[in-house]
């Protein structure tokens, strides 16, 4: 499989999953995920997906400073139902690197229900921001907002994107389309640590 080569680039997320340890998965439960695991996983790479990908990031560096976050160990609550919008592929990414997981997701070991993530990912949340996320063990919060805005399409964009998505683009504008789509991307992933795009405000716990 051949992704673009800023993938590489794009800043990676380290996690200590208890579950993961305890079963042998991986020494000591540390994992990494890369951008490209968000884009596995949507099967596509776009704003929402990077946007999503940098929110996560963000807010887990809010909550853990320099510690490893515990995958599981982290609720989310997002602001929107999950068919509005974007919001289900938002919390898609979400719950690839927190765990947590609607009433689909994993209910445990044992009837003590361990390492269990059903029941930590939440919709239609009262916040001011994306999406909220919660440490479990201390009750640290973050609220995480985006601004989209301020990594834009290129101005060419005006012109290729409706002609790409009405299937009226030639062979070469459709390349020109995803060139740029996919550099929209990557400006954003690059403007990872950039507060004007990434908003990140405390969330007492209730």
């Amino acid at each position: 499989m051949s992704f673009p080569a800023f993938f590489d680039d794009a800043p990676a997320i380290r996690v200590r999953d208890p579950l993961a340890g305890f079963l042998g998965s991986a020494e000591g439960g540390a994992m990494t995920y890369r951008y490209a695991d968000a884009v596995r996983l949507c099967g596509h790479s776009c704003p929402v997906v990077a946007g999503a990908w940098l929110m996560v990031r963000a807010g887990l560096e809010w909550l853990y400073g320099d510690d490893l976050p515990e995958r599981g160990g982290i609720e989310v609550q997002m602001r929107d139902g999950v068919a509005q919008g974007t919001t289900g592929v938002t919390a898609s990414v979400a719950t690839l690197v927190t765990g947590a997981a609607a009433e689909g997701g994993f209910h445990g070991i044992g009837s003590g229900h361990l390492f269990a993530r059903r029941g930590l990912l939440r919709f239609e949340a009262p916040i001011d921001g994306v999406m909220g996320l919660r440490r479990r063990d201390n009750g640290a919060g973050v609220v995480v907002d985006i601004d989209t805005g301020h990594v834009p399409h290129d101005p060419a964009m005006a012109d290729l994107m409706p002609r790409a998505v009405a299937g009226r683009a030639d062979p070469a504008g459709q390349a020109r389309f995803a060139a740029l789509f996919q550099d929209r991307v990557r400006r954003m992933l690059a403007a990872a640590d950039d507060p004007k795009l990434i908003h990140l405000y405390d969330w007492p716990a209730p």
